[in-house]
């Protein structure tokens, strides 16, 4: 199997390393964080430019027609320099469910501007990040009711929002009846109130409360239908995860490279650090979780543009993330020794995006669980036929 990137990624690559590794310093994050969207919008429009924004959306709405692989190479290059743009949300969470189950009008009124760099999405997840092996995700905290013409009627919180701030459409599960319905929100609409939250990352992922909200049919997923929102629900969050996973990989990545410079460039009893044995080890196991976060964030993604049943890769790929990058994280921070613990050095802020991440995948330990149900779901049930030892399949 040839598991080289074609021509067209290997461009993608270079495309958003040139706009990102260009723009994005320390110095730079650091002055966007201190303002009160904490968002860098001349970059976001410079991506909208190099037509990076779409590239894993329909080439009928502007975009460039690719999948999933080639949008994580785009947030692979983000974590790299942890760049303080809503590509995840707007990308992810937001442009990727429209275009797959959003009605002709949503698509339209939404996806040409995330190709433009005017339009931002987002979508609440936390609440219904459940268990996927098993009954299908969690129930939301939102509720819907029968509207007129059709549409839907919310009522309830969605917690810990991405980037709704920013957003023109939140996409938002809600509970009926008789099964899910996914709403696209507009936060300006009457009855829509944001509270600011800011999350370990030092983004701004508000509370969404919504009091009687209406929302036409048009803006609604999967046509409304209430006994396919439980579906929609679990192909976002399959996407969200591999998504973070994708992001984690330049996370880790880059932070390992900070730090064998400053291994490299600090010398202690007349030796640089990284002669030491104790450091070449520590940051040889980092080198080997990065790749391990690498490959099968790969493999979850490629699954997925293909139509496979991807459950697995994407949990192993989550749990690799949380796992191993989080051991990344600490190991690059723990090996800069005291300045690793100033929270204005350049390596803390990828120490926080590594903790965040693994936050908003539900931790380690989640993951491993849900991929361990996935696996014993596979497992023939007690009394079931079993070939007997030595038996050849027919």
């Amino acid at each position: 199997m040839d598991f080289t990137f074609t021509d067209e990624q290997e461009a993608v690559r270079q495309a958003v390393h040139g706009v990102l590794e260009g723009l994005v310093t320390p110095e730079r994050v650091q002055e966007v964080e201190a303002t009160g969207d904490r968002v860098d919008r001349p970059l976001w429009a410079e991506l909208a430019r190099a037509d990076l924004l779409g590239l894993a959306l329909p080439t009928g709405h502007g975009g460039g027609g690719y999948g999933l692989v080639e949008l994580a190479l785009l947030l692979e290059a983000q974590g790299r320099v942890v760049a303080p743009v809503p590509l995840w949300s707007t990308l992810v969470l937001g442009a990727l469910p429209v275009a797959a189950f959003g009605s002709d009008a949503l698509q339209a009124a939404t996806l040409p501007g995330v190709v433009a760099g005017t339009t931002f999405l987002s979508a609440a997840l936390a609440e219904v990040a459940g268990d996927l092996a098993v009954g299908g995700p969690g129930r939301p905290s939102v509720t819907a009711a029968a509207g007129s013409a059709g549409g839907v009627v919310l009522t309830g919180t969605a917690f810990a929002v991405p980037q709704a701030h920013l957003a023109d459409r939140v996409l938002v599960p809600a509970a009926t009846g008789d099964g899910v319905v996914v709403a696209a929100v507009d936060p300006a609409a009457a009855g829509v109130t944001l509270e600011r939250a800011v999350t370990t990352s030092r983004e701004v992922h508000p509370h969404l409360r919504l009091e009687g909200v209406a929302v036409p049919a048009g803006d609604l997923l999967a046509g409304g239908d209430p006994t396919r929102g439980a579906e929609v629900v679990a192909w976002m969050l399959e996407r969200a995860w591999t998504g973070l996973c994708a992001v984690q990989i330049g996370v880790a990545e880059s932070a390992l490279a900070q730090t064998a410079a400053y291994l490299n460039g600090r010398e202690q009893f007349g030796r640089p650090l990284a002669t030491f044995q104790g450091t070449m080890l520590r940051a040889a196991d980092a080198a080997i979780d990065t790749e391990a976060v690498r490959v099968t964030t790969l493999q979850a993604a490629w699954q997925l543009d293909h139509g496979r049943d991807a459950r697995r890769a994407v949990a192993v790929a989550a749990w690799f993330a949380a796992e191993a990058g989080q051991r990344v994280v600490h190991a690059t921070q723990h090996l800069h020794g005291g300045i690793g613990a100033d929270i204005s050095y350049p390596i803390h802020r990828y120490f926080l995006w590594g903790k965040q991440i693994e936050l908003q995948l539900g931790s380690a330990s989640a993951q491993l669980a849900r991929l361990g149900r996935l696996v014993a779901a596979d497992l023939p049930t007690a009394g079931a036929d079993r070939p007997t030892a030595g038996a050849v399949p027919a």
